[in-house]
């Protein structure tokens, strides 16, 4: 580290302390003596996200966030718990360590969490990431949810199938 008075690199640290957004550090330097703070703070990589139409963006906590809150419109649920949710998704995308992350991959762990805080939301969710497109897609995740049985999720495969068959029938039919 640096002296910023005498511009020498040798320094030693005389105390640590956390603070709020990283680590305080008394130093002294070793060559005129005099003492000087540095603040530290931890840079994770950023993440990417690869969208299905084959671009990268960089994730964005604001999106997921915003995601989530409008599956749980007029629910009660607690502006922590969507909070938690979304540190718990971004935790465990720094955990994987990779720096790239599918959307469909990131719709599948907001499902997942969704499902255990609220069925409703979670509904709403998936209507939107499975692209439902008529009352029986909701009949049958609501059948699944009453029976208490683990969500039988489509694969990726299908969902891309089911959406480029959709609009290529919509194209057909004039629409």
């Amino acid at each position: 580290m640096k002296c910023p008075y005498c511009e020498e690199n040798q320094s030693k640290v005389t105390d640590s302390r956390d603070a709020e957004s990283g680590i305080r550090r008394r130093r002294e330097c070793l060559s005129c003596g005099r003492r000087f703070t540095t603040h530290e703070q931890v840079r994770l990589p950023a993440l990417l996200v690869d969208k299905r139409d084959g671009r990268r963006q960089e994730f964005s906590r604001d999106k997921l966030v915003s995601g989530v809150n409008m599956a749980c419109t007029r629910r009660p649920i607690p502006r922590r718990d969507i909070d938690r949710l979304a540190d718990d998704i971004e935790t465990e995308l720094q955990r994987l360590g990779n720096g790239v992350v599918k959307s469909q991959d990131l719709g599948l762990m907001v499902l997942e969490r969704l499902r255990i805080l609220d069925e409703v939301a979670y509904v709403r969710y998936a209507s939107v990431y499975y692209d439902f497109q008529e009352a029986g897609d909701f009949e049958e995740q609501a059948r699944n949810l009453r029976a208490g049985q683990p969500e039988p999720l489509p694969s990726l495969a299908a969902v891309t199938a089911r959406r480029t068959r959709t609009r290529r029938t919509t194209r057909r039919n004039g629409a």
